[in-house]
């Protein structure tokens, strides 16, 4: 049973204020994976906005909060190179923002991916969960550490997390390269659930379903069990070195 404490943590992560930028950054979580095995002197450095995210972000809204889409702050123009969408952001004081050719393809894709039965039925189940956090101890090595995770949807037999590709055909090599395969072990430690992510392609809009198979799952935890030693190396509250001894060293 979770404590009060651990009920009142999670509860503050459901605001992606508290999430990314409040509570949360006191917790590892899959998006950390990356910056800890290949240039851990990243860790914990804010990166700036850019069209990817953004368009991400849109579409995890329309798709699971389309009550939340009128919030976004869209420039009525073409370009960011030109002088109307500065002025927009000025305006605003927003330092970066959804152009509307951008907004028109995300709802492209989100039109196709509910237009499909399977994926209407699984998106819109009506005992879904949606953006539904949680917080783990996860990991071996030195006691492990605590893990952050928020589900796009908690269904009933799965975790669902919503993916665009810019190639749908590759992307059973984007669970590896993007460490989709660590997420599905902690999401699965975290939720008590195997992960199914539902894809679509950003240019033919071909939609896919992909689970894990147990391999991958192993493979995750390895990929955990690395960045913890990075972490604990480096950044907890026992590390034994500097990050500014940091280097990489190979035989080749």
């Amino acid at each position: 049973m979770q404590s009060k404490i651990t009920k009142k943590i999670i509860n503050l992560l459901k605001s992606d204020a508290e999430y990314y930028g409040g509570i949360g950054k006191q917790f590892l979580s899959n998006s950390d994976i990356g910056t800890l095995l290949k240039n851990p002197t990243m860790y914990g450095v804010p990166q700036p906005d850019n069209k990817a995210f953004i368009m991400g972000r849109y579409f995890h809204c329309k798709m699971l909060e389309p009550e939340k889409v009128d919030e976004y702050l869209i420039a009525p123009v073409m370009s960011r190179t030109a002088k109307a969408y500065k002025e927009f952001c000025a305006d605003h004081l927003i330092p970066f923002a959804l152009l509307k050719n951008e907004k028109q393809k995300v709802d492209e894709w989100c039109d196709v991916m509910l237009s499909n039965f399977d994926f209407y039925e699984l998106i819109q189940d009506k005992d879904n969960k949606y953006e539904e956090p949680n917080v783990k101890n996860i990991g071996e090595l030195h006691g492990g550490a605590l893990w952050k995770g928020k589900a796009d949807i908690v269904h009933k037999d799965y975790i669902i997390d919503l993916k665009t590709s810019g190639d749908i055909t590759k992307f059973k090599n984007s669970i590896y390269n993007y460490n989709y395969d660590s997420q599905g072990y902690i999401y699965r430690e975290l939720f008590g659930k195997p992960i199914l992510f539902l894809v679509i392609d950003k240019s033919t809009k071909v939609l896919g379903m992909f689970d894990l198979s147990e391999e991958s799952y192993e493979r995750g935890k390895y990929k955990v069990e690395q960045a913890l030693e990075v972490y604990h190396k480096y950044f907890s509250e026992n590390k034994t070195e500097d990050i500014k001894s940091h280097y990489l060293r190979h035989t080749v």
